[in-house]
């Protein structure tokens, strides 16, 4: 449960209520505070102090809550520096484990993006981004490629079990250079390979009209 910090609305009413003699419990329920939190305050105004020195102690505690960074000893920090100019990610870094490093590869780019130990996020190949600028995902947007197969087995009900069903995919080449097609048949599992040279749907339909006549 994260903590919900006093604002200088709460702590003025709470003085208030502590002028006119409120109970803490009673503050506490009105503002749904702790009620530990409110006696603090309390015991505080009643030592003869003012809420305004409370405020200024409460605002410098509060400049110390938090995580704090996390520390590299020099070692590895000058062992970062050196892989990076090599080209290596944090990515890497971290998964090679060359040598140990006092942290995730989470924390690693975040020291990055802070520029922490002079680490500098332009050095990097995407520039410490997960995707470089354009990038648009394609993955699963696809939509509906051919026949489903649902429908498959509605037009052939013996799909499973009769000769002459085949399964085709493609496969392209080193560098995206060449593509072939294979066609595999369900029942005899004889694989038929076309080299369709380019894996665009215009190659595939000539190349696959070609075979077929």
């Amino acid at each position: 449960m994260t903590y919900r910090h006093l604002t200088t609305r709460e702590l003025t009413l709470i003085a208030d209520s502590w002028h006119q003699g409120t109970k803490a419990y009673q503050t506490a329920k009105l503002l749904k505070r702790s009620q530990e939190t409110i006696y603090r305050i309390y015991r505080f105004l009643d030592s003869g102090k003012t809420i305004e020195q409370y405020l200024s102690q409460y605002q410098r505690n509060k400049q110390r809550c938090g995580r704090k960074q996390t520390k590299l000893p020099a070692a590895e920090v000058e062992y970062i520096h050196a892989q990076i100019k090599r080209g290596w990610t944090p990515d890497t870094i971290i998964g090679r484990a060359g040598r140990t490093i006092s942290c995730s590869m989470r924390t690693l780019y975040r020291m990055f993006a802070r520029g922490q130990y002079k680490f500098n996020a332009q050095q990097l190949p995407m520039k410490g981004k997960r995707h470089p600028n354009g990038y648009v995902e394609r993955r699963g947007k696809a939509g509906q490629l051919g026949r489903s197969i649902y429908q498959r087995y509605q037009d052939f009900p013996h799909y499973q079990d009769e000769f002459g069903h085949f399964e085709a995919d493609t496969v392209q080449g080193k560098a995206h250079r060449g593509a072939v097609m294979t066609l595999v048949e369900r029942q005899s599992k004889v694989m038929i390979v076309l080299n369709v040279h380019r894996k665009t749907d215009e190659a595939v339909n000539c190349h696959l009209d070609k075979w077929l006549s």
